[in-house]
Order: structure tokens, then sequence, then C-alpha cells
């Protein structure tokens, strides 16, 4: 019984006074990053996307025009091949 409780105890000390503090640190460092929010990189660099797909959805839009003006029936027939 006491070969057990030994082979117990030094596994468990390194948890304690190892791994513990490291996992603990590592959890409250990452709770802290994440309530700040966005960084002013990260910030930035959602504007830049968000940029981006407006510019999408505008030329989407043109060349849906376009479309539509040379051949009106091409939203029909993209709709039968589904």
């Amino acid at each position: 019984m006491e070969e057990l409780i030994g082979l117990l105890v030094a596994p468990l000390i390194i948890f304690m006074f190892l791994v513990a503090p490291i996992w603990l640190i590592l959890h409250y460092r990452s709770k802290r990053q994440i309530s700040q929010g966005l960084t002013e990189e990260e910030y930035q660099q959602l504007n830049g996307l968000l940029q981006r797909a407006d510019k999408m959805a505008d030329r989407i839009e043109t060349l849906e025009r376009i479309l539509d003006a040379e051949s009106p029936e091409w939203r029909s027939k993209h709709e039968h091949e589904r």
C-alpha cells in the first residue's frame, strides 16, 4: 500500500508545482486576450476585408446588369441547371 502511495505522490507533486501553474497562467492569459477585443492590426485587416467585399459586391452587380442587358434569360437558364 505504501508503494502505491509513493508512486502517486511524485506525479502529483510534479503536477501541482510545474504543470498546474503553467496551465493556469496560459489559461488566464488567453482569457485576457479574448476580453481585450481586436488589436489595431486586426481591426485594419477587418476593414480591408470589408472594403474588398464591398468592391466584389459592386462588381457582381455590374456583371449581372451586363448579363441582363446582353442575355436577359441567363438567370432562368442558370436556375434550370441546378
